[in-house]
């Protein structure tokens, strides 16, 4: 799996754990569908983390399934027995989700996101990849403050 991948499916994937359940009821199954239990059991983490993550071919998911990037984040920095400021910091966020934030991990993501400076300006380097990251995890059904955006 990818570096963003990785980073991608332990926000989603954790945000089943990180934030309350959607407390609307699912929608009702089409006239002629068959009667099974979807319905009336709760999805399991894996199913939910697949909602969030959107379905196949990389399309955002709706405002109805979004993940909430921060709320997750900050749920891990709480429980975090180490002071990470995930919202500045690449390795910080990275280390809040347990992934390999060493310099080669971040090159590794640093090439994924076809960062074009130099990469043995590792300062620059992730200032970029902590706001392209941020731009990506917004477009693919993640909802993210605009000021770690910009």
């Amino acid at each position: 799996m990818s570096v963003f991948g990785s980073i991608m499916s332990s926000i989603f994937g954790g945000a089943a754990a990180a934030s309350p359940a959607p407390t609307s009821a699912p929608p009702p199954s089409p006239a002629g569908a068959s009667s099974s239990s979807a319905g009336s059991t709760p999805a399991s983490p894996s199913t939910r983390a697949q909602a969030a993550a959107g379905p196949p071919g990389g399309a955002a998911t709706s405002p109805a399934t979004q993940v909430d990037v921060a709320a997750v984040m900050d749920n891990l920095a709480e429980a975090s027995p180490e002071d990470l400021d995930w919202r500045k910091s690449i390795v910080d966020l990275m280390k809040l989700l347990k992934l390999d934030s060493s310099l080669a991990a971040r090159k590794e993501l640093a090439t994924e996101l076809h960062y074009t400076g130099s990469m043995k300006d590792s300062a620059a380097m992730n200032v970029w990849l902590h706001k392209q990251v941020m731009i990506k995890l917004a477009e693919n059904g993640g909802k993210v403050p605009s000021e770690l955006k910009h």
